[in-house]
């Protein structure tokens, strides 16, 4: 996944940089990182969004909140 589709699935939802980390559960200077190809400090390896993170904004993107096992 590319900075711009990531931020272009937070425009999407009409989400702000923080609204998206509450979502994501990350912080925002990671969404921020994100959206700008970056890594912390002064590592210039491009960034990578994880499988995690894109898997919860699709989740995200259908409506679907944290999983819960259904009480019986």
């Amino acid at each position: 996944m590319t900075p711009d589709i990531f931020k272009s699935w937070r425009h999407s939802l009409g989400l702000s940089q923080e609204a998206a980390a509450k979502a994501l559960g990350l912080s925002r200077g990671s969404i921020l990182l994100y959206e700008a190809g970056r890594r912390r400090g002064d590592d210039s390896r491009p960034v990578t969004i994880p499988l995690a993170v894109q898997l919860a904004m699709a989740a995200i993107a259908h409506g679907l909140g944290p999983w819960s096992i259904p009480s019986s």
